[in-house]
């Protein structure tokens, strides 16, 4: 019976890890923004057979219980969701949280700027990140570009991505010998002066300057205060005309691609695992929750909201802390109540109450070189299982029953155990996306991730098994939850 399974994870060879880790790979070196990563899953959920919804017509007539839907916000956020085969009106909603945006150096809205006989890039700092960790680092730049176009005599603005993969830009580092020692001891940057990309030198790009900016059509007063060979650059990325460009939202992010590592390929490199990983491994668990049979006996709505912003405070109208979350399942429950386009308010209580949010975000595995930074009773190890993260003081949302329903999914699946944080008592605690969509919602909560090393470098580190552990706790809870929910008292 399910009371005496055991909690022991099953024995492996790290080989049988390494093709979904690839698979993470691939991702995760398509996705230098958030704008590709939300590309690249409605790509993957299309093909499951995930139906796109516009947001700005309702969703009445449009939702059927076994349908799988999903709706982006600004391109950077995602809502994916699938409809139970035995959904009722008042049922639930399973919920796992992420974010797609990590941090970065983001273009200026004026980009160019010249230095000391260099072509420079303006940039802004955009989160928390290892500044330190970006000198010296071969980049590219990626984002959303606005374009002017012509459709039926009439001009409209489109909006594509845009991703140059060569290593057009670089933050050199200075050398030894021109630092003093104090300089050399204290790694300290300043952010507005020492952050500036070089995309080359001035007497080289002169004349190609000089050849866009003569001659034609009146330059546009946007366009005179960008890099006129970045702009081609950008133009012949997209087999367009630089006078189309309209304006760009872009960031620089590191050429090197994800790969596996260390002496059996147990590690998994790459930029942007926080939370790029997260992101990666909910759509796949999503998708093979509803490919695989699970929604015939699923009496709930499973749903993956992947939200931007969260790098820095979550407050924006596509952030965590927006109206998303609430205004879906409100939206949702509408379209499926048995009185189409109403919603009986009692009923819309009760699905709050039956729902419930796995807010997931990568967690700090201990370090071998500083094992004093963690509590020892609490310090993750990477590849031995999802941590579930603690704080009393609220950081985190986890408490003694939404965390028993994380443990009881586990020893239902029969998966790896996860592993517990606590922040110790003289070390600041972060936090993310939890505490925010709980108080915002009223939905129970807990807070938990994969555990990585080198949290906001620009390179950072995770074991490759975590990815199977993760995916293997969200189909648990995709499938295991309302069993448990059910007996749970109270």
């Amino acid at each position: 019976t399910d009371a005496h399974k055991s909690t022991t994870p099953r024995k492996m060879d790290i080989t049988s890890f390494i093709p979904f880790a690839e698979k993470a790979c691939e991702f995760l070196t398509a996705s230098p923004d958030p704008f590709h990563s939300v590309q690249n899953n409605t790509v993957k959920l299309e093909a499951a057979g995930y139906v796109q919804l516009s947001k700005r017509d309702p969703f009445a007539g449009k939702l059927e219980p076994g349908g799988k839907y999903y709706y982006t916000f600004n391109k950077t956020t995602l809502v994916a969701f699938a409809v139970g085969s035995k959904y009722k009106a008042g049922n639930g909603f399973k919920i796992i949280g992420g974010h797609t945006d990590s941090p970065n150096l983001k273009v200026k809205p004026h980009s160019k700027k010249s230095g000391s006989g260099c072509v420079m890039l303006g940039v802004e700092c955009y989160g928390g990140g290892l500044w330190h960790t970006w000198l010296d680092r071969d980049l590219g730049i990626s984002g959303r570009v606005l374009v002017r176009a012509q459709t039926n005599g009439k001009e409209i603005i489109e909006q594509k991505f845009v991703k140059i993969a060569k290593p057009v830009a670089r933050v050199s580092s200075l050398c030894i010998h021109l630092q003093t020692a104090e300089e050399r001891k204290s790694l300290s940057l300043c952010k507005e002066t020492h952050l500036g990309p070089i995309l080359g030198t001035a007497g080289i790009l002169e004349h190609g300057a000089r050849s866009q900016l003569t001659g034609g059509d009146q330059e546009d007063f946007w366009r005179k205060n960008q890099d006129p060979l970045l702009l081609e650059l950008i133009a012949n990325k997209l087999e367009i005309e630089v006078k189309n460009i309209a304006d760009f939202e872009l960031n620089l992010f590191d050429c090197q691609p994800a790969t596996l590592g260390g002496l059996k390929d147990e590690f998994l490199y790459s930029a942007r695992l926080d939370n790029q990983a997260t992101c990666f491994v909910s759509i796949e668990s999503l998708i093979a929750h509803t490919s695989g049979g699970g929604l015939d006996n699923d009496e709930d709505i499973s749903m993956i909201c992947l939200f931007d912003h969260e790098e820095v405070g979550s407050s924006s109208a596509h952030g965590a802390g927006s109206p998303i979350v609430s205004e879906a399942v409100r939206r949702i429950s509408t379209a499926l109540s048995e009185e189409k386009g109403t919603l009986n308010p009692d009923l819309y209580s009760a699905c709050i109450r039956k729902s419930f949010l796995l807010s997931v975000d990568q967690a700090h595995a201990i370090h071998p070189n500083f094992p004093n930074k963690h509590e020892k009773n609490h310090a993750p190890k990477m590849n031995a299982g999802v941590v579930m993260k603690t704080n009393q003081n609220q950081r985190y949302t986890t408490n003694s029953v939404t965390g028993f329903i994380i443990r009881e999914i586990v020893r239902k699946a029969n998966i790896t155990p996860v592993q517990e944080f606590v922040v110790r008592n003289d070390c600041p605690c972060g936090s993310t996306i939890g505490p925010i969509l709980s108080t915002a919602t009223g939905i129970r909560t807990v807070d938990a991730g994969m555990p990585q090393l080198s949290m906001h470098s620009c390179r950072e580190v995770m074991g490759i098994v975590d990815l199977t552990n993760c995916l293997e706790l969200f189909q648990g809870f995709f499938t295991h939850f309302r069993e448990i929910d059910d007996y749970l008292e109270g």
